[in-house]
């Protein structure tokens, strides 16, 4: 009882040990995915193109390719006296066994936040401010510029601040690397048992491991119990134990049973091994030192951020250069009282805040946010905010068929034996099929080959009863379950061996015992274009044994193929006199993988219907309108695959090209018939993952570039990366693609965009930046299209912020440092208006709707197609910003004139402006000029409501896209534009701006009067759209940004 009582105890505890283990990091398990993966390429495939290959370390290892002799030989151990004294003495000075974490990097990140982006021309802004106030500022010091200071300094502030809460690139390391290796270890050196602290291991110790424990370091198994089983999920993501061995079961150091890698547990059973590598020369350290040193890869709106922060930054302290070379060349010595030194560099200061778009990081954080809301909304989970917009640059989507274009509940519609096919629809007479004798042979193999188990009551009826496996191996269960009651089949039956399913060679096999006969049988499940030659029998309608007709058969596949079925063969095998060694299942897939399966009767053909989701066409229908190509790339039979693709508009061609008729096309014809040109003609080509380990670059470059449709079959995990990769380095693609099993992490973290399904493993869903919550292909155009809504909407925000916010800002530092006017815009209100009145007004922006040609256009090339390029800036400097610039401009001087002074008593004036210019004092002075910088701030304010109103569209009119109503409908414009007066009455109207920084109150006349100059700047624009519609080719319509 106390036994009992143990056992149970340890099975909870072993539960919640699985379960925490599972939940474990996701980079390592991750990175050992795609260094397994790497390991199972041909080096001289994984070293192409020059590259390093990052698994050349893990494939130096060979320690359990040796004998259990050569491997005591090789540490100076010994099987069962293990280390002498005096070798652990001389080798504890090759370390510690203790994973070293890697280096923090706290003071980077700190440093990033307070200086990354705009801030360091706000830091130099802020700088020179101080030294203007003090010692440039002379006696007294100018509390202007003091103020001036202190805004900037809040600036700042609130940026770091701001980069510090948004930072979605934390740390991907383990935090936690200690609690990976064990605490203690027992070994037997020089015949003794003893228990030492796992980080004073030596390699060549002799390591004894229990139920429940974890492995201290990488072992080498010499010796292992029958029922030895390792638990790897935190390594690779799998919750099934792995069984151990000592023979290796794998070439693969990474897929090899007689190796227990640090960090790994022992679930059941018991071993002794040899270690061969402790701390950072681990696995496992290796694993975490390569996630250390992974540099976080830009996405790409980051990419285009940074590209216009460095424009920006370049432009704004050259001409902060230029205006103080030529105060100081210039002005200070022929008009010394112009400008003092403290004003100069106050002055010149407009030029790095006029060309900061302060709201710019707050607007794409603010973008990505909504964006993401939104999707969520639609069941898309994006992990990584910046990810959204890579979205809208994909041009390939690389798609799995079931789960994923399929429904994924698979139903078995079709028998073939050799003499007949049956039907099992609903439409069947399931009578009629039960009396037939050759099911009951199918239902032995169904049944009892068969990865998938019921989880419900048996009292339920079967189409309720729950089944816990994959869609194929659940369908076969509930199928055989259905032919009659199978209680006494599993009970007359005792099952030695069982194999799972392999991707690789695409089969399943189990070995049962008859415990009345005593007579053993293999059954194997598995793919019918790997198993026909190793048939030479098959089973009729009545259970008869006939001769194996591969033509009848192979006709019956291809036709189930082609309805989108997929097709599986069930066969069985007497293992009477055979020498196999059946108890050992390492050792009984060995002989398989080496001798092959021989001398098969093939039982049955089952075909499987997976119908297609009843979205899914109408998906890909707005994706290829989109200009994005859609691959399909499955491990299922190449007929079948096709089949699915036509079905759901994948291939819309009846005849489908080979790799053959690939590689005969000409160059000359390709160049032609470029796949990313809209007008090529569309051809459709199909490759089985065999054709791929021949295909060459010049291949490659044939199929990417000329065929719009694409179906990869039989392909296996290893074929999935390299298309991946393959797709990414031609042409500037943007990769993405979609995955659900532990197989696809590598493929899933390789593409631009991994996408997994929310039904899939922990690994994928780790591995992949965007999760379908709910399984829907349908999604994928949403997120498209919010993705390239996102890019969409920052450019709109950029073309609002530079017209006014830059532009017209620096002309008022141009006019004060060429023309020798008074500054029209003070240093303060230039900061207020970058940073509160820009950011309070570009924020509706960020809640614009997809305009209606949004999903009509090609995708963005990442790499050409930039935020910024010549059509924006032409745009900017030559055609709305002149507007702008001269009307501010008009309203300053409009306002001295008002006031008595003419065009040239304001215009290089110079040294003039002084006590007693035209008859005013210098206090009179000093407020037409507060005025007037007010007049000009005010002007710029409502000049931006016609700005943002031209901008929300690109091509089409207001009267079809208004804010107020229609599908284009944006309440946030009207708040906006509220938010934004409402900012600029606070600051020409509060007391305590009057007095530091000189605002006060305009005449009533100059915040009207504006309006209708943001009238014309919107109908102008309005006739340059109505002449791009109606001449789309013109050299208007060209330069249209």
């Amino acid at each position: 009882m106390p036994q009992l009582q143990l056992s149970r105890s340890m099975q909870r505890t072993m539960s919640v040990q699985s379960h925490s283990r599972r939940n474990g990091n996701p980079e390592l398990r991750i990175r050992y995915r795609t260094m397994s993966v790497r390991l199972d390429e041909d080096p001289k495939i994984a070293a192409r193109g020059g590259k390093v290959d990052p698994a050349a370390a893990l494939r130096s290892i060979n320690v359990h390719t040796l004998t259990a002799e050569d491997v005591c030989t090789r540490f100076s151990t010994h099987p069962e006296r293990g280390l002498d004294l005096a070798t652990v003495s001389r080798k504890v000075s090759e370390g510690k066994n203790k994973i070293s974490p890697p280096p923090t990097q706290y003071w980077k990140k700190a440093l990033n936040y307070v200086f990354g982006g705009f801030n360091t021309l706000m830091w130099l802004a802020f700088i020179l401010t101080i030294l203007s106030y003090k010692p440039l500022g002379g006696n007294p010091a100018p509390v202007f510029n003091l103020g001036v200071a202190l805004l900037l300094l809040l600036v700042i502030t609130l940026s770091s601040s701001f980069y510090a809460i948004v930072d979605w690139n934390s740390s991907r390391i383990m935090k936690a690397i200690t609690g990976l290796v064990a605490e203690n270890a027992v070994v037997i050196r020089d015949t003794k048992r003893e228990t030492i602290p796992a980080e004073d291991l030596v390699a060549g110790d002799l390591v004894e491991l229990t139920l429940g424990q974890r492995c201290p370091a990488d072992l080498r198994l010499i010796s292992v119990s029958p029922d030895c089983k390792f638990d790897r999920s935190l390594l690779t993501g799998e919750s099934d134990p792995i069984g151990a061995t000592i023979s290796p079961t794998s070439e693969n150091a990474l897929e090899t049973r007689n190796l227990a890698l640090m960090s790994t547990f022992l679930v059941q059973g018991s071993c002794v091994g040899v270690v061969f590598a402790i701390g950072d020369n681990t696995v496992m350290g290796r694993l975490v030192r390569m996630s250390a040193q992974t540099k976080l890869k830009l996405t790409t709106i980051q990419q285009e951020v940074w590209s216009f922060t460095k424009i920006i930054s370049s432009l704004a302290i050259s001409l902060f250069c230029i205006s103080l070379i030529v105060w100081a060349s210039w002005l200070r010595t022929s008009y010394p009282g112009f400008i003092s030194a403290s004003t100069a560099v106050v002055n010149s200061i407009g030029c790095l805040t006029a060309f900061v778009p302060q709201s710019l990081p707050i607007c794409v954080a603010l973008s990505l946010t909504i964006i993401a809301k939104r999707m969520a909304k639609r069941n898309v989970l994006v992990k990584n905010l910046a990810t959204i917009e890579t979205l809208g640059c994909m041009s390939c989507l690389c798609t799995d068929k079931t789960g994923t274009l399929t429904e994924g509940k698979m139903l078995v519609q079709n028998v073939a034996f050799a003499n007949t096919q049956v039907g099992v629809g609903v439409s069947s007479d399931e009578k009629t099929l039960r009396a037939a004798v050759g099911l009951g042979h199918v239902q032995v193999v169904a049944r009892l080959c068969n990865g998938a188990k019921f989880t419900g009551t048996a009292s339920d009826p079967l189409e309720k009863r729950t089944i816990n496996g994959d869609p194929t191996d659940t369908a076969i269960l509930r199928f055989a379950e259905g032919i009659s009651d199978s209680n006494n089949l599993i009970s007359d039956h005792k099952m030695l061996v069982t194999i799972p399913f392999n991707s690789k060679v695409k089969r399943m096999v189990t070995v049962i015992q008859n415990k009345t006969s005593d007579e053993t049988t293999l059954l194997v499940k598995g793919a019918p274009d790997r198993l026909f030659s190793s048939c030479n029998s098959a089973i009729d309608a009545d259970g008869n044994v006939v001769a194996f007709d591969l033509a009848y058969w192979t006709g019956v596949q291809n036709q189930w193929a082609r309805e989108g079925q997929r097709v599986l063969a069930l066969c069985r095998r007497s293992l009477a006199g055979t020498k196999l060694k059946l108890h050992d299942a390492t050792k009984l897939e060995e002989e398989l993988e080496h001798e092959g399966i021989q001398d098969l009767t093939l039982v049955c053909l089952v075909g499987l219907r997976d119908p297609p989701r009843p979205d899914v066409k109408d998906a890909v229908k707005v994706m290829r309108e989109a200009h994005v190509r859609i691959f399909m790339v499955t491990g299922d039979f190449l007929a079948t695959a096709v089949g699915i693709a036509k079905q759901v508009g994948i291939i819309t061609n009846e005849r489908v090209e080979t790799l053959d008729d690939a590689r005969s096309t000409s160059s000359k014809e390709v160049v032609s018939n470029f796949a990313s040109d809209p007008e090529a003609p569309i051809f459709s080509l199909a490759v089985e993952g065999i054709e791929l380990e021949t295909m060459s670059a010049t291949d490659w470059d044939i199929i990417v570039d000329r065929y719009k449709e694409m179906v990869f079959a039989r392909t296996t995990p290893e074929q999935k990366l390299r298309i991946v990769e393959e797709l990414k380095a031609r042409r500037d693609n943007t990769v993405a693609v979609t995955g659900d099993g532990v197989n696809d992490a590598p493929a899933l973290q390789a593409a631009d965009i991994g996408v997994a399904m929310g039904a899939g493993s922990d690994v994928a869903k780790d591995a992949a930046a965007i999760i379908l919550l709910n399984n829907d292909f349908a999604s994928i155009p949403i997120a498209i299209e919010n993705g390239r809504l996102v890019f969409d909407n920052l450019k709109k925000v950029i073309m609002y912020l530079i017209p006014v916010g830059s532009y017209t800002e620096f002309m008022a530092v141009f006019a004060n440092i060429f023309l020798g006017t008074q500054i029209p815009l003070s240093s303060f209100l230039q900061v207020v208006f970058s940073l509160f009145n820009d950011l309070v007004m570009s924020i509706s922006l960020m809640y614009e709707n997809s305009e209606s040609d949004l999903m009509k256009r090609p995708p963005r090339n990442a790499k050409r197609d930039r935020l910024t390029d010549w059509r924006f800036f032409l745009f900017i400097y030559c055609i709305i910003g002149p507007q702008l610039w001269i009307t501010c401009f008009g309203m300053w001087f409009y306002w001295f004139h008002r006031n008595g002074f003419g065009f040239y008593d304001v215009i290089l004036t110079f040294d003039k402006w002084t006590d007693g210019w035209k008859g005013h004092t210098s206090e009179e002075l000093a407020h037409l000029l507060h005025v007037g910088q007010c007049i000009y701030y005010i002007t710029m304010v409502f000049l931006q409501y016609g700005v943002l109103l031209a901008v929300r569209n690109r091509r089409v009119s207001i009267l079809q896209s208004n804010p107020l109503w229609g599908p284009r409908r944006n309440w946030m414009v009207f708040f906006g534009m509220v938010g934004t007066v409402i900012v600029s009455i606070v600051v020409l109207y509060g007391p305590g701006l009057q007095h530091v920084f000189g605002t006060t109150p305009i005449p009533g006349m100059f915040w009207g009067l504006p309006f209708s100059f943001a009238v014309g700047i919107l109908l102008i624009d309005e006739a340059r759209k109505v002449l791009v519609r109606a001449f789309p080719k013109s050299i208007i319509a060209q330069v249209a940004w």
